[in-house]
């Protein structure tokens, strides 16, 4: 991925830092410099999940262990300077992840983790996919969507769509029995079955393109906001974190279970458009795809997770709430920007080509 724009003192500090070599010493006393301005940064922050700077930043450190950054050595990844950087932001946003995670809960009774089954566990995932009230995207692509929105609603998906299930597969080595072989079954989905023409980022790419815009990697990365890219962050931080894994797996879960449904709408939405199989065949994989993944996910991922790591029901719920929770605050810019006649991205959607 290309370095992206700025969006403040921190991406700018860090993408100054990754201009040096890893380890020499300008590098060493840029990373300091970081390292003490993320401190400053923060304490001023008020809404670590919306603050842009923050977020770009976040977002292109967890870069170093996907595809990489443009020009930048991979000899940073593991910088030791740079990862302690890479916690002191962690750290805070994933206090308020817990925050708006426990709001979008609310009072959930259940028995001691000691006696939830994995089908019990699945029971309480499919009601809390159940409880969302907020602004339905899906709808609104469906029936109201112009074709700059739809523009715009590719953009936005495209940060995450273009590498997905990467996030979800760092889980894999982490897991065990069960939940392994179930989260193996899902990704191969994911990942097409072996054949490249048929994985889901591929079958995204050719959905932006049907459109007219750019399916690189990264290529809008400058024009989406800080809740899109708080959204993968989420998943990376889930994910690189092995003590969240059971928050990884919940957070599949979830995404799993609220899946079928929205992407029927949504190719229903660009058919109504003009748009035709080429376009439309993301979203109608995903409505197949999703009914069976769901049920594998609930059960077999998170729930037999459960029964072998009772201790860890309370990350799988957080993954899920979580979830729902950014997911609920997305759903609610993009549909108040388009209600209002307002772009909901950084900067206008091109004109296609």
């Amino acid at each position: 991925m290309k370095i992206p724009e700025a969006r403040g003192p921190l991406s700018s500090a860090l993408f100054t830092a990754l201009s040096f070599t890893a380890g020499t010493d300008d590098a060493t006393t840029r990373v300091e410099e970081l390292r003490r301005l993320v401190t400053a940064e923060l304490a001023g922050t008020t809404d670590i999940i919306g603050d842009d700077d923050v977020q770009l930043a976040l977002f292109c450190l967890y870069e170093l262990h996907y595809s990489g950054l443009e020009g930048v050595s991979d000899d940073w990844e593991w910088e030791p300077g740079l990862i302690q950087v890479r916690g002191l932001l962690e750290r805070p946003f994933e206090e308020a992840l817990r925050a708006a995670a426990q709001s979008a809960a609310g009072e959930l009774d259940l028995p001691p983790a000691a006696e939830m089954t994995s089908d019990a566990v699945a029971d309480v995932l499919f009601g809390l996919a159940g409880t969302d009230t907020g602004p339905s995207v899906s709808r609104y692509v469906a029936k109201k969507a112009s074709l700059d929105q739809l523009k715009e609603f590719l953009i936005h998906k495209s940060v995450y769509q273009l590498k997905e299930a990467d996030p979800h597969t760092w889980a894999i080595p982490r897991l065990t029995g069960r939940p392994k072989a179930a989260l193996v079954e899902i990704q191969a989905d994911e990942y097409g079955g072996g054949r490249p023409e048929r994985m889901h980022s591929a079958l995204f790419a050719r959905t932006m393109r049907g459109l007219g815009l750019d399916d690189q990697y990264g290529a809008y990365v400058n024009a989406v906001p800080a809740i899109s890219l708080a959204a993968v962050n989420m998943m990376s931080l889930f994910g690189l974190n092995r003590r969240l894994r059971g928050a990884i797996t919940g957070h599949l879960a979830l995404y799993e279970m609220t899946s079928s449904q929205p992407n029927r709408l949504y190719g229903n939405g660009f058919r109504r458009h003009g748009f035709d199989t080429a376009v439309t065949h993301y979203f109608d994989e995903h409505v197949e795809a999703d009914a069976v993944h769901e049920q594998i996910a609930g059960r077999d991922l998170a729930g037999g997770l459960v029964e072998a790591e009772p201790g860890l029901l309370g990350d799988v719920l957080l993954g899920a709430t979580a979830a729902m929770a950014i997911d609920g605050r997305i759903s609610a810019h993009l549909v108040a920007c388009w209600e209002n006649g307002e772009t909901s991205l950084r900067a206008a959607v091109p004109a296609a080509a």
